[in-house]
This record gives C-alpha cells, structure tokens and sequence, in this order.
C-alpha cells in the first residue's frame, strides 16, 4: 500500500513539474514562430494545462482502465469550476471583459450538451470518441478564426502579451517541450499505477477513483495558474484556463476512452455525474456572462462553488459508504 501511495505522491509532483515544462517550452517554440499571443494562449496553454488529464486518460484506457479515464475527464471539470473558480473567486473577485471568452463559456454548455447526447445510450464507442474529439478541431479553428478577425485587441490577448514566458532559443525551448512530455508521459503512468493498485486495494471502483484522486491531482496545474493570474489581475485568463481546460475534458479527455477502450459506461456517469458537470457548467455560464456588461463571479458565487465541490465529494463518498455496507 506504501508503495501505491508514493506511486501516486510521486506521480501528480511530476505531473505538475511536467506540466509547467512543457506549456513553457510549447509556448516558446511558437513564439519564436511568431505566432499570436492569444492563439498560444488558447492552442498551447489549452492543450498544456489538459496535458495530464489526456495522458492519465490514454494510460488508464490503454492499460484496461476506461472507468478511471472517464472519471478523470468528468471529476476534472468539476474540480476546475466547483474548487478552482471556487477557491480562486474567495481570494479575489474574478471579473470578465474578454469578447472571447464569452463566446467560448456557450460554446463549453454545447459540448457538455453533445457529449451526453452521445452517452444516452449508456455507451461510450469509437464514433462517439472520434465525434467528441472532431469538435473540438472545430472548435479551436472557430476560436482562432474569431480572435484573429477583430482588429480591435481582446482583452485575453493583452493579459496573454504579458504572462507568456519569456523568449527563449529554440534549443532550450525544443528541450524543455520535450523532457516535459516524457516526464508527463512517465508520471501518469506511474499515477495511473498507483491508483488502480488503490481501487483493488479498498474495492472502490476505478470511476470512484478517477472522479476524485485523480481528478483533484491533475487540475493541480490549473488550481495554480488560476490563482496566479487571479492575484496579477488577469481575470479573463484566471476564467479562460478553466473554460479551456474544461473544453478539452469534456471533448478530448472523455473522448479518448472512446477511441482505446469503447463499452459501456457505469450508470452512475449519467444519473449521478453528468449532472452534475452540467449544473456546474451552467452556473458558471450565468455568474461569469454577464449581458451587456462585463461578467463578474463574487465572493458569494465563489463560496457557493466551493461548497458545491465539498458536496460532490460528500456524496461520491456516502456512494462509497453504502457500496460496502
């Protein structure tokens, strides 16, 4: 049992380095490219803060875990919204000016929306993957294609001009993308290790597992990148890494299990959690809109989140409970 809780320790510290390096090295490498600051910001820092849950999700798939992939991919979008926003709306008001980010929130309920159309049928299949994974190629190539029409500067952009890495030779950027994305690779195999000896260990299920260990461990990389942009006054990208990390669970995240693993889906992903990754999806919606002036989640709402995560927690634990009496 030592061992799997140091697999796991060992694991998400890696993962988080990993992370960092290779968001950094990523980011580098396209700007010595030259590429739009805000195009890096919604390409690159997307896909890298979703890195570890794309990789604990193909691990856990290809190793004959889709329960914890699955969990991962939905357990995270709680924990962004419910304990990141939550946590990082008490510490300071998040205020929403960017024209981007508002049209990419509505865009965050339609894929929630499409990816429980998909499932209805209690299975999570190889066209339902490829479908889920198409759209957010879209997706991406729609966001870009908006930000680069405006002539006038988005708000998101500004922020992005100045929170990106510095530059950096594309020697050393080539080397940390690269050590990033071994060290990311080894990590979550070393995580996914740990966590399924635990399932077996305890008798959870490996859904059980994802939704929470997993879940909490991998949205560590956004828990600090919102917080920190929170204190610098960048709010649109404190919100912006959540959206867009969130749009890459929903359609990559849980997609990829789809593609390795197609079967079936525990029944308790449609009764129990996909609502509640949607009622979460759409009270972030409604706090953080904000029509025909900017959006705004307060301390109040960010209290409210935070207590709908300790609730979850409540309950998958009480689900817990009950399995074994």
């Amino acid at each position: 049992m030592l061992y799997n809780v140091l697999a796991i320790l060992t694991g998400f510290l890696l993962l988080i380095w990993s992370a960092d390096r290779f968001v950094c090295g990523a980011a580098a490498v396209a700007r010595n490219f030259n590429i739009s600051p805000l195009v890096i910001g919604i390409i690159v820092v997307g896909f890298g803060t979703s890195a570890p849950e794309m990789l604990v999700s193909a691990i856990a798939s290809l190793d004959g875990s889709p329960g914890l992939a699955v969990g991962n991919a939905l357990g995270s979008n709680v924990t962004n919204i419910a304990l990141v926003l939550g946590a990082t709306a008490l510490i300071k008001p998040l205020d929403v000016h960017s024209r981007i980010l508002k049209k990419e929130m509505p865009v965050l309920l339609l894929a929630m929306l499409l990816a429980l159309v998909l499932v209805l049928d209690k299975n999570l299949g190889r066209s339902d993957g490829l479908i889920l994974i198409t759209s957010l190629v879209v997706i991406m190539w729609w966001l870009i294609h908006q930000a680069l029409r405006n002539r006038e500067p988005d708000a998101m952009q500004v922020e992005y001009e100045h929170d990106l890495p510095a530059a950096m030779p594309m020697p050393r950027a080539l080397f940390w993308l690269l050590l990033g994305l071994v060290v990311l690779l080894a990590s979550s195999k070393l995580l996914v290790w740990g966590a399924v000896n635990i399932a077996v260990s305890f008798g959870v299920s490996e859904l059980i597992i994802g939704l929470t260990i997993i879940a909490i461990g991998t949205s560590l990389p956004e828990l600090a990148a919102t917080v920190a942009s929170a204190l610098k006054n960048e709010h649109d990208i404190a919100i912006g890494n959540v959206v867009g990390s969130n749009l890459f669970n929903i359609l990559a995240v849980f997609g990829i299990p789809g593609l390795l693993a197609p079967g079936k889906l525990d029944a308790d992903v449609l009764t129990r959690d996909f609502p509640v990754v949607f009622a979460l999806t759409l009270a972030l919606v409604v706090m953080a809109y904000g029509i025909h002036k900017a959006g705004r989640i307060n301390r109040i709402e960010g209290g409210i989140l935070l207590l709908s995560f300790f609730a979850y927690q409540a309950l998958l634990f009480h689900h817990v409970s009950g399995a074994h009496s």
